[in-house]
């Protein structure tokens, strides 16, 4: 298989079909709006966990997007990203807690944590590449915490993606 760096979209499997459109805003997106996107919803879910400012959720949100004005389906997009996170954070962290040899949830650096749960999601609701998704969550570490970070979020990312795979080729089955 080979894998080719196209930029800001991520990465793409060389002679692999494109993707079907999602369903949703996502699927009107370009690879630079999701992106932007993806760093909202991450500032979004900063801001719940750190800020703790409400509950994730609509006042939340207007907080945010007041302070950082957005076309509407890049909201719609971060929001949905951000909550579906939120919502599985229970099990995307027990896969985190597998897969980070040697590093407790609890002594993570909190973005890193963030980017991964986010990362996780995507990977488990299968709308985009797994490719993309890794590609774009080493981007959003490298802009929001640093190159080691780059590095610890892409192995934790690729083995969790295995262990995805895994799982749904023994579904098929």
């Amino acid at each position: 298989m080979t894998v080719q760096r196209t930029g800001r979209e991520g990465a793409r499997v060389a002679g692999a079909r494109p993707a079907p459109a999602a369903a949703g805003a996502e699927a009107a997106f370009n690879p630079a709006e999701l992106h932007r996107g993806r760093e909202a919803a991450l500032q979004l879910l900063y801001q719940w966990e750190i800020g703790r400012i409400g509950d994730p959720g609509p006042d939340a949100d207007a907080l945010y997007w007041t302070a950082h004005p957005a076309p509407e389906p890049r909201q719609a997009f971060a929001a949905a990203l951000a909550r579906g996170t939120v919502s599985r954070a229970p099990e995307i962290d027990a896969l985190i807690a597998g897969h980070a040899r040697n590093w407790r949830l609890s002594r993570m650096a909190v973005l890193d944590r963030l980017i991964l749960r986010m990362a996780i999601y995507e990977l488990q609701c299968g709308r985009t590449p797994p490719l993309v998704v890794i590609d774009e969550a080493i981007e959003l570490a490298k802009a929001f915490s640093g190159d080691q970070s780059a590095g610890f979020v892409n192995g934790v990312l690729d083995s969790v993606r295995r262990e995805i795979s895994e799982s749904h080729e023994a579904d098929e089955e």
